[in-house]
């Protein structure tokens, strides 16, 4: 089962593991959470009723940033959870901040790996 990473500017700061099994008042938690969107969303100052499972995907993603970034654990676990459950395909939400503004993509297809960085040393550098 593959694990969900949360991305923060090119580094993993929270992973879901998919293999562990919620307890069901958490599923029923994530149950209320879907029905409460199902009623709207809110959506470019406005309100999206009936919003479609990217939709969701997207605000959830939203809502878990947000709350990573303000230390509110409890939502943080909530939404990565509702992401990790209702999205088995998605492997990571990745996190930049170009220009000064936050930008959330959610990738599907790329499994997250951590990015080695290799120093190179001029051959004249080199101690023998």
């Amino acid at each position: 089962m593959k694990k969900l990473v949360l991305v923060i500017n090119g580094e993993s700061h929270v992973e879901y593991d998919r293999n562990k099994i919620l307890p069901n008042d958490q599923i029923a938690y994530l149950d209320k959470m879907d029905a409460k969107m199902d009623e709207g969303i809110p959506h470019n100052g406005g309100h999206l009723f009936a919003p479609d499972a990217q939709q969701k995907a997207q605000f959830v993603a939203n809502q878990l940033v947000h709350a990573y970034q303000d230390n509110n654990e409890q939502l943080a676990a909530a939404t990565m959870s509702y992401l990790g459950d209702r999205y088995p395909d998605l492997q990571q939400i990745v996190v930049t901040e170009p220009d000064g503004k936050l930008s959330i993509s959610l990738i599907y297809d790329e499994p997250y790996e951590k990015v080695e960085t290799v120093q190179f040393v001029r051959p004249e550098d080199l101690n023998s």
